[in-house]
């Protein structure tokens, strides 16, 4: 085993033994029982948390959240490694190649297609619909309805007018606000809305926040919570 604890320098060799030896049998009780969906949000949660770091300017706190996201790359292709379908170089050996081809005019074979034609070929989208449905429907809400309207918007799609839309769907919630289906259209009106301004929904709607929080907070004064 090895003695980290001794090195002067970790790299990325030792942290997939790390995580070899932590999803062990003998390893740690915790990570030897997870799986792809046991640790799903906590994936995500890294994510985001590298993104703040972000935000805040922080390079220290970046290097330490980067590493708890590569920390998750290395261990879900260790739970693929097991199973005997791919590795972790396996991994790396995809995205170079997705990135070499993706680039054609830097690595001599440009055919003069574009990244998202090169993209539709690669996995074999064929139709309009299919061009929807390879948008993640993992992603945040405000995020994915800014794709799909972006790529119908390419694709010669008829795009709602999102002025008339919006106060519509905003009349119908106020008359029935238990009426998700208007909520969801006054959503995606804003976000088209918002498109055409160049905005990003989901950068506005942090914005938002922030300012609601410190609003809130010059009115209550760090009020102190009765627990009584």
């Amino acid at each position: 085993m090895i003695d980290f604890y001794s090195k002067p320098h970790c790299g990325f060799e030792d942290l997939k033994e790390l995580v070899r030896i932590l999803r062990a049998p003998d390893g740690c009780p915790w990570d030897s029982v997870q799986t792809h969906e046991s640790i799903r949000r906590n994936f995500i949660e890294e994510v985001y948390e590298a993104c703040e770091a972000i935000d805040q300017g922080n390079t220290d706190l970046l290097r330490e959240e980067l590493g708890d996201v590569l920390l998750h790359v290395v261990f879900h292709a260790s739970i693929e490694e097991d199973a005997g379908h791919f590795t972790v170089e396996d991994v790396c050996d995809t995205v170079v190649r997705k990135m070499v081809s993706r680039h054609p005019n830097l690595f001599g074979q440009d055919e003069g297609l574009s990244w998202d034609e090169i993209k539709r070929r690669e996995k074999g989208i064929r139709t309009l619909s299919e061009e929807l449905d390879s948008v993640a429907r993992s992603l945040p809400g405000l995020w994915r309805a800014e794709k799909l309207q972006s790529k119908a918007e390419k694709a010669g799609f008829p795009q709602i007018a999102p002025e008339q839309e919006l106060l519509a769907s905003a009349s119908d919630l106020a008359e029935h606000p238990e009426d998700s289906e208007a909520l969801g259209r006054l959503l995606f009106a804003a976000v088209a809305l918002g498109r055409k301004g160049g905005t990003d929904p989901e950068a506005a709607l942090y914005s938002r926040c922030e300012t609601y929080v410190a609003s809130f907070r010059e009115e209550t004064e760090d009020q102190k919570i009765n627990n009584e």
